[in-house]
Parts: C-alpha cells; sequence; structure tokens
C-alpha cells in the first residue's frame, strides 16, 4: 500500500495532460499579467487593517521590520515556487508539485488544503468588502437593512447580500475567459496602487520624526495562559511571546504574514501562461517585491504620522490622516480598500478552481469537472460550484476565527514545496530548469523553517482546526480517490498488458 500511496507522477505526463482537448486551459497570459495577479491579490485589508494593529500591540514603529521579516520568508518560498512553476507549468500549484515529487497521497493532503484555505480566503475577503461596501454607503446617507448586512458580529438571523453577490459576479467574470479577468484586475490594481502611493507620498509630509521614539519599543512579555487561543509554541514550550522588543517583531511577522498571502496563487495560473518557463518565476517574484516594498514604506509612514500607540486598530490609515487634520483621505482610503478587495476575491476564487480543476483531471476528484467550456476555455464546471458554495459561505456565516485558516494552510504549501525541491532535484536532475532555485539544499531548508516558525506562532486553536480538516481529507482520499486515480488505473492497465498471455499458438 505504501508503494501506491507515495507514487509519483511524471512531469512529462502532467504536461502531456495539459494537451487534450477537453481538458486543455487557454494559453493567454504573460508576464505583466501575472504580475499584475500577485499585486492584485496579496495586497488587500492586510496592508489597510494589520499595520495598525501589529504596530500597537506587537512591535511599535518597528512593525517595518516585521514586514520586512514576512516578506524575507515569503522570498524563500518564492524562489522555491518560481522553480517549480517553469518546470511543471501545469495547473494546481503546490497540489501539482507534490504530485511530481512527493507522491499521490501529500498531493492530495495539500490539494484538499489548499481548496480550504482559498475557499475561507475567498469568503473572509466578500465579508471584508461588503463592510467597506456598507461603510461608505452609511456616509452617503444610505443603510443596509440589518437582515441583508454584514454577518459579522451580528447575532440575529441574516445573509449579507453583497458579499454574496460579488463571488457570484466574480465566478460569472471566470467563466468569461482569463484574458477578461486579467484587464479587469488590471484597472483594479491601478486604482488600488494609486490609493497605497496617495498614502505614502501625502503621508511623508506629514511625519513626525518623534513618533519613532522609540522605534523598538521595551519588551514586554505577554501573559496569553494556557488556553487554546495561545500560541502553539507556548504550549509547546511554557515561552511566551513577547510584545515589543526584537522579539515582538518576530510575533508581529507571523501576524503580519497574513498580508502576504496570495502570491502563491500566480503558480496556478502556469499551465494559462504564454510562456511559463520565463514568465512565471518573474511574476511570482516581481509581485512580491513591489508587494513588500509598498507594505514597508505605508508602514513607515502610519507610524510617523502618529504614535504607534494611539494608533486604530480598525482603520489606522484613515484614522491617522483624521488626527493630523485631513478627513478627506479617509474616504479616499476606505474607497480604495473597497475596490482593490475586489481582485483579491476574484484571484483567490481562480486559484481555488485551477487547484479543484487540476485534481479533477487526475481523477482524484470526479472527472466530471475536469471539461473546459468548449468556446472559452475555462474550467467552467468547477468554478461554477464553487462560487455558489462560496457565495453562500460568505453570505451566511461570520468567518474572522476561521480567517487563521487560512494563515496555516498557505505556510504548511510552502513547507511542502520548498521539500519537493529537494526531492526533485535529486530524483530528477535530467529535467530541464528555467529558472533554479539558488543555494539548494540551504535555501529550501531555511525556508521550512522559516514557516514552521510562523506556524507554531498562531493560535492553537487554528492547529486543531486544521488537524480535522485533514483528517476529513484523509477519508475522503481512501474512500475516493485512491480508487479513482488515473495514475492508479494507468499502472493497473500496464500491469494487465505484462501479464496478458501472448497471441497466437506457443511454439
Amino acid at each position: 500500500m505504501s508503494s501506491t500511496l507515495f507514487r509519483t507522477k511524471r512531469v512529462e505526463q502532467s504536461i502531456l495532460d495539459t494537451e487534450e482537448p477537453e481538458h486543455a486551459l487557454k494559453k493567454s497570459l504573460s508576464a505583466l499579467d501575472l504580475t499584475v495577479f500577485g499585486v492584485g491579490v496579496i495586497i488587500g485589508t492586510g496592508i489597510f487593517v494589520l499595520t495598525g494593529t501589529v504596530a500597537k500591540n506587537n512591535a511599535g514603529p518597528a512593525v517595518a521590520l516585521a514586514f520586512v521579516a514576512a516578506g524575507v520568508a515569503c522570498a524563500l518560498a518564492a524562489l522555491c515556487y518560481a522553480e517549480f512553476a517553469s518546470t511543471v507549468p501545469v495547473a494546481g500549484s503546490a497540489y501539482t508539485f507534490s504530485y511530481a515529487s512527493l507522491g499521490e497521497l501529500p498531493a492530495w493532503i495539500i490539494g484538499w488544503d489548499l481548496v480550504l484555505e482559498f475557499a475561507l480566503g475567498t469568503a473572509v475577503v466578500a465579508v471584508g468588502w461588503s463592510g467597506y461596501v456598507q461603510s461608505l454607503m452609511d456616509n452617503a446617507g444610505w443603510e443596509m437593512p440589518a437582515a441583508l448586512g454584514s454577518r459579522e458580529g451580528a447575532d440575529a438571523f441574516g445573509f449579507d447580500i453583497l458579499a454574496a453577490a460579488l463571488v457570484l459576479v466574480l465566478t460569472f467574470i471566470l467563466v468569461l475567459g482569463m484574458k477578461l479577468s486579467a484587464r479587469i484586475t488590471s484597472l483594479v490594481v491601478a486604482i488600488k496602487v494609486t490609493v497605497v502611493l496617495t498614502v505614502i507620498i501625502a503621508g511623508a509630509f506629514l511625519i513626525d520624526g518623534d513618533n519613532y521614539d522609540p522605534f523598538i519599543p521595551k519588551t514586554q512579555t505577554v501573559d496569553a495562559g494556557s488556553n487554546l487561543d495561545a500560541p502553539l509554541i507556548q504550549l509547546m514550550f511554557g515561552w511566551a511571546p513577547s510584545n515589543f522588543g526584537v522579539m515582538g517583531i518576530f510575533t508581529a511577522a507571523s501576524v503580519v504574514f497574513f498580508a502576504f498571502i496570495g502570491f502563491d496563487v500566480v503558480a496556478t495560473a502556469a499551465e494559462e501562461t504564454k510562456n511559463p518557463q520565463r514568465d512565471m518565476p518573474r511574476g511570482i517574484i516581481g509581485s512580491l517585491l513591489i508587494c513588500t516594498t509598498l507594505y514597508v514604506a505605508v508602514s513607515i509612514v502610519v507610524t510617523g504620522m502618529q504614535h504607534y500607540s494611539r494608533l486604530s486598530v480598525d482603520a489606522p490609515l484613515a484614522d491617522a490622516f483624521k488626527a493630523t487634520g485631513h478627513p478627506w483621505f479617509a474616504g479616499f482610503i476606505s474607497f480604495g480598500a473597497a475596490v482593490g478587495l475586489t481582485t483579491v476575491c476574484m484571484i483567490l476564487l481562480l486559484g481555488q478552481t485551477r487547484v479543484f480543476f487540476a485534481m479533477s483531471r487526475d481523477g482524484l476528484l470526479p472527472r466530471f469537472f475536469s471539461r473546459v467550456h468548449p468556446r472559452f476555455k475555462t474550467p467552467h464546471r468547477p468554478t461554477i460550484l464553487l462560487g455558489v458554495i462560496i457565495a453562500v459561505l460568505a453570505g451566511f456565516t461570520p468567518l474572522t476565527e476561521l480567517a487563521a485558516l487560512v494563515n496555516i494552510g498557505t505556510l504548511f504549501a510552502f513547507v511542502v514545496v520548498a521539500i519537493g525541491v529537494i526531492i526533485l532535484r535529486k530524483t530528477r536532475p535530467d529535467l530541464e530548469r528555467s529558472f533554479r532555485t539558488p543555494w539548494v539544499p540551504v535555501l529550501p531548508i531555511l525556508s521550512v523553517l522559516a514557516s514552521l516558525w510562523l506556524m507554531i506562532n498562531l493560535p492553537a486553536e487554528t492547529w486543531v482546526r486544521f488537524a480535522i480538516w485533514m483528517a476529513v481529507g484523509f477519508v475522503v482520499y481512501f474512500i475516493y480517490g485512491r480508487s479513482h486515480s488515473r495514475l492508479g488505473r494507468h499502472e493497473e492497465t500496464t500491469v494487465d498488458e505484462v501479464m496478458k498471455p501472448p497471441k497466437g499458438d506457443i511454439p
């Protein structure tokens, strides 16, 4: 059984599967499209909200260093993703990479993990977008009925119609084609980046140097108790995380990591890229560098505009401008956040549908979902199915507590991809690699350690929920996936051909 659980799918076979007419996606994306996708999904609520939270509670003005630390951890993973995406230009991202290096069961688990990660991420962002839109509507004198408003913090029964509607509209756009999605994303990203640059440029003139004193506030040890809300590292080793000080920066990095989630989604579009060997590394690494630079600049500006101890937790950027006598910027920032979140939602939904599509093409999920639309050449069946499910999820469920699952799911994928790079270098040194991760195995090992460090700084309750979802995944695999695997059936057919008696008389 162990040999079947860890059977790998040859890279050549994965590429051949993309050429089947009924299961082939249209190649239409360039390096610029991929970079725009990356920037579009990375810049979201993280930059507009988390800056104030971690500055006030964990790192002070040194939150800029926390963004750098989180960016470095992501960069290590990005270099590993870039090698895989250029070597195995097939939809599915970490799922496909794992199938080629670690085997079928690990690939299933990471695919199962990504489906949850992208689904929750899409729903969480849709609810956040709904909140921003309702805030703008309130400012204009329009009030949503309570039964149709945001479910966040609501006790009464209701349905967040704005969040659900956003998901359904984006689902329709994704069905119509990748190039249309790229054009819409480019327009929205231009608006979003304009807002961020406006914050940086306008805020730079309002900086008071005294607000940076102290840049790294004095260390305060957190007494988080022994409940499941405490970070796993405290429950394992009895070590409590620090607020402020040098260790506070690393504690803050595990929180602001949420702001970087999404660059890995770029890898799911490898199969729809015109020249993936050249353009995938550019899109993945380029988008991460751009966003890290913007994050650091924003955090420096906002902590210079207002002392970290007085920063707002809910809307730090907008409230910092209010505190300096420029309330107009508050509405402008809210508008930019609302517009920008549409691309985050769409690209996360895109990533999930591509992983689901790749798993169904391999037979681990029903093959019904692996047929592309005859005209648009998009995986319309899984897109519609997942879009409807996520719309209902976003409409009915307050998702704040489940959002941490997105963090742990992403970090788990980073670990698997980094290990996969090392293994595939050993098992398939003959593969053509247009981009090679430098300093293998040292850099992938550093990527694994950085991701694990961030994972153990997450609450233990998040680990419990993650373990439950993984356990469900094992059950589904052994009930359905293992027996329907195309790779398994191919092996059985090969064995039958070998055992079949020869035709004609035996001399």
